[in-house]
């Protein structure tokens, strides 16, 4: 196939039907395409990119490219030039934070080509006319989901329309979901990317389904299997602590829209952002209990996916991981507690993951103990039907050999994540070990089934050794706590009253009379307790899980491998003998198909945009057979999430589809861009001339110096947005120069923080004095959140605040200290950078515009030139807060050195001849420092 409007023949590789409409679509016109997941969009981009670098004079740019993205377009691109035969191609040019160098860049720029550049660079570039946007021929933006109207991308975007009318933009996405919240949102969208048409292809549209339905088909056998009881009363347990938390969160936030908080939406991969962000605006004021759920939401969601994922020992040690973290320290009361560790269900959760792992033993009566445990060791239901499946496929290629065809013959296995492909790895490699019986013989050949014994014994032994380790930290935990506490002045706790339990006759009356109030397997305060095996049973316990004859004969794990004498122990496999363990890894899995060409495809977990990828690979090769196994859970939270996450994405595009049909023309010509002649003129005669004020003839628009690092927020769009001009330079001094006098610095709430902490603010506070009259701190808050520094106030606290003999040093009085130390320092409160554009507008007027050579020589050394400063901005941070190292010796040390690992390599003589003796010792010190040694 070849495209009607390239100079020459393109060869390209878009097989199906829906693929080449949609390609002959984007080189006619600008369109946003949303696509559903898993029908090959990156395969499409890689084309169309094609298609205009064989022409070889082009300047195209590519947006928001991942890293793993550039590295797939890049091979593509070099695939496609060779393939087409195409000299005038050139491939992709990745620049990111390595192309340091302006001039570079420049000359890059002038020959055209492809690029992917990041946000930052590109807008700076954008806005210094070092890369001129009416010579660019076109933009390609990825991920257009992530739009936003503060977003970067969006910036460039109109940077790019200002000045360029002719040129294409052609936008993709992969995501619905963001294109559907909010109101028209899908108008908003394309208002923000400056694009009039969108382009819809869901799963069921009829192209795609004409191109993958087919004669083609995949042979799919799906496996429903059902879950042991132990794993059905977890998850019931599970759902029910969700179910107790949500309801306990709407019972104490009623104002807000609640419709969506229910046990489905609770299933959803970002019901916990959903949450958070409908909480964040009264954050201050949402009480401890509310704040301790949200997080619990996340937690308890975590274990429904680990109890179908992880093996009965790593779910039990995953589970004391997290009773240890949510216990309350010893000596503080039940304020600081989970609620759902209070509900009967989550015993049930803890008692039934130890069931799974042991029991208690009852041996001849005379040896009869109750303390004695024996392994149960539950097996996953998965493992067995994955043993079944493979030796049904080891059968079917015996005794019914397929045709040969373009497959490898390959056998490959799909699961969510890489514990899980670890997990599938160790039991493969162990499940035909034999071990011996209670009598000591082994089982007959033909009685013996695929067993994850060997594997899960060997769990058990490092869980419990494991645990033996962990008790003892937690030991030495507490014993410190005590001491803190009894240091403590505040007469309740010193005096012990919440260690433990109350006095005797403080203690409550008990219905029914019983001697406690306390359920077996609850702590004092009813939660539940953490479970330490007692010494003989760990005994018992490792005595039956002993390391027996067979399991010796095992070959270790290789770690590392040094790959001596290759040739005698090495050789490649043959592709059929091969069965590949991967995790689900979004776009890669299509280079997964492609590469190691799976005859058998066992989908372990399900996941619906893979199942697609599949079909996509079927319908793209006509010599190629698949027969897919799809596992999953009957009746579980696996096999409800992917249900719904199928079934949510079909909603996405049918509202989309309704939405686009009833929209009005989105106008898109002028980005905000040519100026209203009327405010031009309004401008230029400024009518505030009263009270001895001057009249200011200013035709040119305002200005405002912005340091290059201020691009990583919104605040730079936000200005332009308003018709100020943006001059990026390196600033040492302050971050926005509005006039030759008013300089601002501009500081998030995390960054206040922790400039406070490391005293930068102070030094930035004071440079500023030294070189502009009015200097200004700008504390901007986030736009979704609370306008208030409480929620901020424990992370920037003292953590040992138990001690009251300690100094408070919350936020509050540390910004009453700098104001106290630089009484002339203006401090500007904005609640989002929206606010902060419409100050600065307010702060410069009736003022002069400020001199950017001015702004960049502000802070350099009087007899240096500019250019000979500039350092490698990130490491020379790094290097800053290394102990020993201050401002003076810092900038020696990075003229003298190449690079961090130079100094971390450096001896303690080399480094004293660069920095002195003492500095030399505490920076040697801070790089030697073992780690592993905690006892140091």
């Amino acid at each position: 196939m070849s495209a009607s409007n390239a100079p020459q023949p393109v060869k390209l590789s878009l097989p199906l039907e829906y693929q080449q409409h949609l390609f002959q679509e984007l080189r006619a016109e600008d369109e946003l395409v949303v696509i559903a997941k898993g029908l090959g969009l990156m395969r499409l981009i890689t084309n169309l990119l094609h298609s205009y670098d064989a022409a070889g004079n082009n300047l195209i740019i590519v947006v928001g490219a991942e890293e793993r993205e550039n590295a797939w377009i890049g091979e593509a691109l070099a695939e496609s030039a060779a393939v087409s035969m195409a000299p005038r191609a050139r491939g992709l040019t990745v620049v990111n934070t390595d192309f340091t160098s302006v001039a570079a860049r420049e000359k890059m720029y002038a020959k055209g080509g492809i690029y992917s550049i990041t946000s930052r660079i590109l807008v700076v570039d954008l806005l210094t006319s070092l890369l001129d946007p009416e010579t660019i021929t076109g933009v390609v933006i990825l991920h257009a989901d992530k739009v936003t109207a503060t977003s970067l991308e969006a910036f460039i975007l109109r940077v790019y329309r200002q000045k360029n009318k002719n040129g294409f933009l052609k936008a993709f996405s992969d995501n619905p979901d963001p294109f559907t919240i909010g109101f028209s949102p899908l108008a908003t969208m394309m208002r923000n990317l400056f694009l009039r048409k969108a382009s819809l292809w869901p799963r069921f549209h009829v192209t795609v389904a004409s191109s993958l339905e087919g004669k083609k088909k995949a042979e799919v056998i799906e496996l429903e299997v059902p879950m042991t009881d132990a794993m059905r009363e977890i998850q019931a347990a599970i759902m029910e602590c969700v179910e107790a938390s949500i309801h306990e969160l709407k019972k104490g936030n009623s104002g807000l829209e609640m419709d969506d908080w229910n046990l489905d939406s609770a299933l959803l991969k970002n019901f916990d952002v959903m949450v958070r962000r409908q909480l964040d605006p009264n954050w201050h004021r949402v009480s401890w209990k509310t704040k301790q759920i949200v997080s619990d939401l996340t937690v308890l969601r975590g274990l429904l996916h680990s109890v179908l994922a992880l093996d009965c020992v790593s779910f039990l040690q995953h589970l004391d991981t997290i009773h240890a973290a949510h216990s309350p320290q010893p000596g503080t009361t039940k304020q600081t507690q989970s609620p759902w560790l209070f509900l009967d269900a989550a015993h049930t959760i803890f008692d039934t993951a130890k069931r799974r792992v042991y029991a208690s033993n009852v041996k001849s009566l005379a040896k009869s103990t109750i303390d004695s445990l024996r392994p149960v060791l539950e097996e996953q239901p998965k493992w067995a039907l994955l043993a079944e499946i493979l030796e049904e496929i080891d059968r079917d290629l015996y005794f019914d050999p397929p045709m040969r065809d373009d497959s490898n013959g390959t056998i490959l296995i799909m699961c969510s994540d890489t514990a899980t492909t670890r997990q599938l790895r160790d039991y493969l490699q162990a499940m035909h070990v034999e071990l011996k019986t209670e009598n000591g013989t082994k089982q007959d050949k033909e009685e013996h089934k695929p067993s994850a014994a060997f594997m899960m014994r060997r769990r058990l032994r490092n869980y419990l050794n494991w645990k033996r380790e962990f008790a003892q930290v937690s030991n030495a935990l507490f014993t410190e706590n005590q001491k803190a506490l009894e240091g403590a002045v505040d007469p309740r706790i010193a005096q012990g009253a919440y260690k433990g339990r109350a006095p005797a006759n403080k203690r409550r009356r008990v219905r029914g009379g019983g001697a406690t109030g306390v359920a077996p397997g609850r702590a004092a305060n009813g939660t539940v307790a953490q479970y330490f095996e007692k010494p003989n049973e760990v005994a018992d316990l490792m005595d039956e899980v002993r390391i027996t004859e067979e399991e010796a004969n095992q070959k270790a794990d290789i770690v590392a491998d040094p790959l001596e004498d290759m040739d005698d122990y090495f050789e490649l496999y043959e592709m059929q003998d091969l069965v590949v363990v991967h995790a689900y890894d979004g776009d890669q899995d299509e280079h997964i198909l492609e590469e190691v060409k799976p005859r058998y495809i066992v989908m372990y977990e399900p996941d619906a945009a893979f199942i697609r990828r599949i079909e996509v690979y079927r319908s793209s090769h006509n010599d190629r057979n698949v027969r897919v196994y799809f596992m999953f859970y009957n009746n579980s939270v696996e096999e409800q999430r992917y249900l719904a996450t199928v079934r949510r994405e079909k909603d996405s595009f049918t509202k989309l589809i309704k939405e686009r049909a009833s929209m009005s023309v989105v106008m898109t010509t002028d980005a905000q861009g040519v100026e209203d002649p009327q405010e031009a003129f309004l401008r230029t005669v400024n009518t505030r001339i009263a009270g001895g004020g001057r009249l200011a003839a200013t035709a040119q628009p305002p200005r405002v110096v912005v340091d290059v690092r201020e691009f990583r927020s919104s605040l730079p769009s936000l200005l332009h947005g308003r018709n100020m001009i943006i001059v990026p330079c390196m600033l040492t001094v302050g971050d926005y120069i509005l006039s030759p006098s008013i300089c601002v610095e501009r500081k998030s709430i995390s960054d206040l923080i922790s400039s406070f902490k490391d005293g930068r603010l102070y030094s930035q506070a004071e440079t500023m004095f030294l070189h502009y009259k009015n200097p200004m701190l700008l504390i901007e808050f986030d736009q979704n959140k609370s306008f208030t520094l409480e929620p901020f106030a424990d992370l920037s606290g003292n953590l040992k605040s138990v001690n009251p003999n300690e100094v408070p040093s919350d936020l509050q009085s540390k910004i009453v200290l700098l104001t106290l130390a630089f009484p002339r320092l203006r401090v500007i409160w904005s609640s989002s950078p929206y606010q902060t554009a419409e100050i600065f507008e307010g702060l410069k007027s009736q003022q002069e515009e400020p001199d950017p050579v001015v702004a960049v020589r502000a802070g350099l050394d009087k007899d240096m030139k500019a250019e000979d400063q500039v350092f490698n901005l990130e490491p020379h941070e790094m290097l800053g807060v290394v102990p020993g190292i201050n401002p003076k010796n810092l900038k020696s040390l990075t003229l003298q050195t190449e690079n961090i690992r130079e100094v971390a390599n450096m001896s303690e003589t080399e480094l004293s001849s660069l920095i002195g003796k003492e500095a030399a010792r505490r920076v040697h010190g801070f790089f030697n420092r073992n780690l592993i040694d905690l006892d140091d």
